[in-house]
């Protein structure tokens, strides 16, 4: 039995959410780097690579390692707060500003995503009451 496809398509929603992650893929061992190499790769290797490998099925077309939608939620989440916390840190107020305002609108337009992945198990199919 295949899971139940997500509201996770091409358009605003995947596009902010996507630009949020480069961000935190860049300004995260940038904040990093200073106090610490090995947490800046660290990082790199977590923020990237969690998210790759773990995933709700029919949210994504390929698992590796089924999760449950609340653990994808939080994989997006961990992303954004990285994102705005290391802007901050990193870069001038200007440009960390916009990236706290680009991680505010991308919750925003994922509310319909989380929603639907906060209703389903590691198999992907809704959780039972």
């Amino acid at each position: 039995m295949t899971a139940p496809t997500s509201p996770n398509r091409p358009g605003a929603a995947s596009a902010l959410r996507f630009v949020t992650e480069l961000v935190a893929w860049v300004a995260t061992p940038w904040a990093l780097a200073p106090h610490s190499v090995a947490l800046a790769v660290a990082s790199v290797v977590v923020l990237v690579g969690l998210p790759t490998v773990c995933a709700t099925p029919g949210d994504k077309p390929r698992v590796m390692v089924p999760a449950p939608g609340p653990v994808t939620v939080g994989l997006v989440l961990l992303q954004l707060v990285a994102a705005v916390v290391s802007s901050w840190l990193a870069w001038p107020a200007p440009v960390a500003a916009v990236v706290t305002a680009l991680a505010g609108l991308t919750v925003v337009l994922e509310v319909p995503r989380w929603r639907w992945l906060l209703g389903r198990d590691r198999t992907g199919q809704p959780r039972r009451a």
